[in-house]
């Protein structure tokens, strides 16, 4: 990554930590997506109302078309808040109904909110534009403005029109095609032991990352042939009924060390610890909650360490690097990646990380990425380094919330270690 990480520190400093505003049960925030897009819905009911009944027709036709209008607004309303607010259990729907119940409202839920504040603004641009004229010639001692150009005023009601619709069209593009085009990205990064590591992270395996899809992921994976294949967490998106289908997919990955996992805050938000630990168990996928493991090859031993969630579990560092010999490269696998600065005092060679999904919406001005996670943190996409450590967080494969993706493409990483040694570490394990 080019951008540097200090660029972000004074606005990060000044933002909460997402487990302090929304707590551990997520509430908070779910009731935030719910209200933005309810607020929107009424602006937009609103505006369309006024433009109805001010235009042509007979008194019913302007009456149904309101009541039209309104209806469609609460039902994608009431479709988006159930999908967000209720776990969803319906794994084989048709294509048909995951287009028409599950696609479309949350689409334009999100646009929605775009939409109506870009509306709001146009309307407000209008109102400070005729205040300014009014004043001005009054100041000027002109005479009142000729009657608006009626060309002018529809070629200035076909732009606002315009902008207001973009947001709609976007979200279309970004739900039918920015979250399929998925992109492999190979790093070659020094480590110590020469190996190919595949990760894959944020899977969010519910209605918009079905079986199937995650089935293409994972054909993509095998046919990389990773000799140690790592999941960085969040597996679930609100419902524990999609995990098993989707475990068992991963696990027709074959890689020579194994295959290693993690938990996301998904996991502890929505799914139930002990059925977590069971599937796991059940599909021969070791679950590193602040543990290691130590793997021979025939250069010499690396190990595999995992770290709790940072903000929803019970991360411990020092319990998961306890007892193992600082000499052994490290591979260090933590949902969130603000750990990276700890792991690297350790002298972990790499750090593996994702969550943030690289914004998952973003837009890109004057070459810098912005979006929520930009804002957030100082790691939300690609390679970080301090000293001889190196951090990776990948924009993960699945959605949350919303199927869109905007810049913010999913991939998959695949890692070339060599065998050259990064920088000693600087700290023995424990004592940091």
């Amino acid at each position: 990554m080019s951008l540097p990480i200090g660029m972000f520190t004074s606005i990060r400093s000044i933002l909460p930590h997402p487990a302090v505003i929304f707590g551990r049960s997520f509430g908070f925030f779910r009731v935030v997506l719910i209200v933005f897009p309810a607020l929107a819905q009424m602006y937009l009911f609103l505006r369309a109302r006024k433009a109805i009944l001010s235009s042509r027709g007979s008194d019913r036709f302007k009456s149904g078309a309101v009541g039209a209008v309104g209806l469609v607004l609460c039902l994608c309303f009431g479709l988006n808040g159930y999908i967000l607010l209720r776990p969803l259990v319906w794994l084989d729907a048709p294509v048909a109904a995951r287009i028409f119940l599950f696609y479309l409202p949350s689409v334009w839920a999100l646009a929605s909110v775009f939409s109506g504040l870009l509306l709001c603004l146009v309307h407000v641009a209008a109102g400070l534009a005729r205040a300014v004229g009014r004043l001005f010639n009054g100041r000027a001692g002109k005479e009142a403005p000729l009657p608006a150009d009626p060309l002018r005023r529809r070629f200035l009601q076909a732009g606002a029109a315009g902008l207001v619709a973009a947001p709609f069209v976007l979200s279309a593009y970004g739900a039918a095609y920015g979250s399929e085009r998925c992109e492999v990205r190979d790093l070659s990064l020094p480590f110590g032991r020469s190996l190919r590591v595949v990760q894959l992270s944020d899977i969010h395996a519910g209605p918009y990352m079905t079986r199937g899809e995650i089935r293409r992921y994972v054909d993509r994976v095998m046919a990389l042939r990773p000799d140690l294949f790592v999941l960085t967490g969040d597996f679930i998106s609100n419902s524990m009924a999609f995990f098993p289908g989707c475990m068992e997919e991963l696990t027709r990955v074959r890689a020579r060390y194994g295959t290693f996992a993690i938990l996301g805050n998904h996991e502890r938000w929505y799914g139930r610890p002990g059925e977590l630990r069971r599937v796991f168990h059940q599909y021969g996928v070791p679950l590193l909650v602040n543990s290691h493991r130590v793997i021979g090859t025939a250069e010499g031993p690396f190990a595999v360490a995992g770290i709790d969630d940072l903000a929803t579990g019970h991360p411990d560092l020092e319990s998961a690097l306890r007892g193992l010999d600082p000499s052994i490269p490290t591979l260090l696998l933590s949902h969130r990646p603000e750990i990276f600065p700890r792991a690297a005092a350790y002298g972990i060679a790499l750090t593996l990380a994702g969550h943030y999904h690289g914004g998952q919406i973003k837009v890109i001005l004057g070459g810098v990425p912005i979006s929520l996670a930009h804002l957030r943190t100082p790691y939300p996409e690609g390679l970080y380094r301090i000293g001889g450590s190196s951090l990776y967080v990948s924009r993960g494969i699945g959605t949350t919330f919303t199927p869109v993706r905007l810049n913010a493409p999913p991939e998959i990483t695949v890692f070339h270690l060599t065998g050259s040694a990064p920088q000693p570490p600087r700290a023995r394990y424990g004592r940091a």
